[in-house]
């Protein structure tokens, strides 16, 4: 059996993959890589059940081999993490972005906070729309925006509004634990800019927000 305690964030960040045999596979190479003889003696299974369990996790493009030449004999098969695998396991980016904030406020001022946030919105826009075809009609456009937010991260769709006008709506933000520290510069800043670009010269108005105590983020939009 493996000599280190089950990590107890793992089964929270990705519970389909980093449950069970495949999820302490992924935790023991987390730590080192392992060749498929270490797998069987770490978790106490056969090699080839542990053979098979690193095939179908290569297949899912989370652990690579590599031939690793250990003194004399033959190179010995190791898998390792891929990038993909990594990103299984918990992130703390939100720390780093939090700090960041705090010294552009604490130095610089609200101001050149908002200035940096908006510019940085539109790089994000830019990189969510890099693959989305130009034109069409507004709708065809947030049809398109809506499916390009969700490959993002963000759980969103498009809904009508009582009143007829259009909006997006998103009940996941991968900026959450941000936009509840800095409501107003993630939301009425970033946020709004990255919405605003990423749908043209349409008008955007934030009318709901989870950070703010919302179920949802709600963007209407203001056609012309």
């Amino acid at each position: 059996m493996s000599g280190r305690p089950s990590n107890p964030m793992v089964s929270r960040t990705n519970p389909e993959v980093l449950e069970g045999t495949r999820g302490r596979i992924l935790e023991e190479l987390a730590s080192v890589p392992c060749t498929a003889r270490d797998i069987a003696a770490m978790l106490g299974i056969r090699e080839s059940a542990a053979r098979g369990h690193l095939e179908r996790l290569e297949l899912r493009g989370y652990v690579a081999p590599a031939f690793v030449r250990e003194g004399v004999g033959r190179p010995r098969k190791r898998y390792h993490l891929t990038g993909e695998g990594q990103e299984l396991f918990p992130k703390k980016y939100n720390l780093l972005l939090d700090a960041l904030i705090e010294q552009i406020l604490s130095t610089q001022g609200e101001s050149a906070a908002r200035m940096l946030l908006a510019e940085a919105a539109r790089r994000v826009a830019r990189s969510i729309t890099a693959n989305i075809p130009p034109g069409g009609t507004t709708e065809e456009r947030t049809r398109r925006l809506v499916r390009a937010l969700n490959d993002f991260g963000f759980g969103c769709s498009m809904e009508r509004m009582p009143d007829g006008s259009t909006a997006i709506v998103r009940t996941n933000c991968v900026f959450r634990r941000n936009a509840l520290s800095h409501s107003y510069l993630m939301c009425n800043v970033f946020d709004q800019h990255l919405t605003q670009e990423l749908l043209g010269k349409e008008p955007v108005d934030l009318q709901e927000s989870i950070a703010r105590g919302g179920l949802r983020c709600t963007h209407l939009i203001h056609l012309h």
